[in-house]
């Protein structure tokens, strides 16, 4: 029984709680910015760089094939690399994000002990 009560004791803790939203928060905001980051950034990205479409883009290893009716035998082999650049955006974007509230909550933090002091 007491390792019951000791996992009891450990999963009630407030940090492991805090952690738990924070993570639950966190998958919800990288929806947002990954929403963001496809239906506004990456077209207009996409304009400045003359139409480039960056989901599209990528290096086919082997070209699909087909029978005489149109059935696909093989799929297409390909490195989307055009899929990485968005996603690689979306990270930076996201990580740029994070600094800046971890940096706006450092200087709260610091204006609260300032005043307490």
């Amino acid at each position: 029984m007491s390792i019951i009560k000791e996992f009891k004791e450990f999963a009630m803790k407030g940090s492991l709680i805090e952690i738990s939203v924070a993570f639950i928060m966190g998958a919800a905001f990288g929806k947002v910015t990954t929403a963001l980051i496809d239906g506004v950034i990456m077209p207009i990205v996409g304009e400045l760089t003359t139409g480039v479409d960056f989901k599209a883009m990528k290096y086919v290893l082997r070209e699909a094939q087909y029978d005489a009716s149109g059935k696909i035998l093989s799929p297409e082999n390909a490195i989307q690399y055009g899929n990485f650049i968005t996603i690689f955006i979306d990270f930076i974007l996201v990580a740029f994000v994070m600094f800046l509230l971890i940096k706006m909550t450092n200087r709260f933090k610091s204006s609260e002990e300032k005043a307490s002091e």
